[in-house]
């Protein structure tokens, strides 16, 4: 695998060595050694699946708060995404700036999202399908939100999502004093 940074500190593109033949191909989408190998310290412990039947499907921005903060790596496995993180890290020199990138099954690629940094994506086709693996557990408690229109934020996405579910259409607005998320 090979393991590009990305603008965001600490969020990396990961592009796995994909082996061809005649049968098709072989990669591998996860290795702990070779997150060690890059300085990323990730222990799994879930893994979740998103279909997606419509394209123009958003979902997100999400993210856990502290102490349940999580790490995540996302691999599109069916379809494509226009796929988005915001960091949210007090004092983080990207603080509030969103990054977007496309994940799609034909490139395989995968982003490692860091702690303190909400995830989203929107379907650039019917049928997408996402791999999620978590390093924390799903806690109801501490799951949160940034409403994707926020103008503090300011996405801009490819075109107007068609399908967000109500509990992503009715997250707020970033406070104008939000200075961040402490880690």
């Amino acid at each position: 695998m090979k393991f590009e940074p990305l603008p965001i500190e600490g969020s990396y593109l990961i592009k796995p060595n994909v082996l061809s033949d005649s049968r098709g191909w072989f990669t591998r989408t996860f290795c702990k050694n070779e997150l060690l190998g890059a300085g990323l310290d990730f222990d799994a412990v879930q893994m979740n699946q998103s279909f997606n039947l419509e394209r123009g499907t958003l979902r997100g921005l999400h993210y856990q708060r502290p102490p349940y903060s999580e790490q995540k790596i996302v691999r599109c496995i069916a379809g494509s995404v226009c796929d988005v993180l915001v960091d949210l890290r007090k004092g983080s020199p990207t603080f509030l700036k969103p990054l977007m990138l496309t994940l799609s099954a034909v490139n395989r690629d995968m982003v490692f999202v860091p702690r303190g940094v909400a995830h989203g994506f929107l379907t650039l086709e019917e049928n997408t399908s996402l791999i999620y693996v978590h390093s924390e557990y799903y806690k109801p408690d501490a799951e949160a939100g940034i409403r994707f229109t926020d103008p503090i934020i300011g996405l801009t996405l490819p075109f107007k999502p068609t399908v967000v579910s109500d509990r992503d259409v009715s997250y707020p607005n970033l406070d104008a004093n939000f200075t961040g998320l402490e880690f």
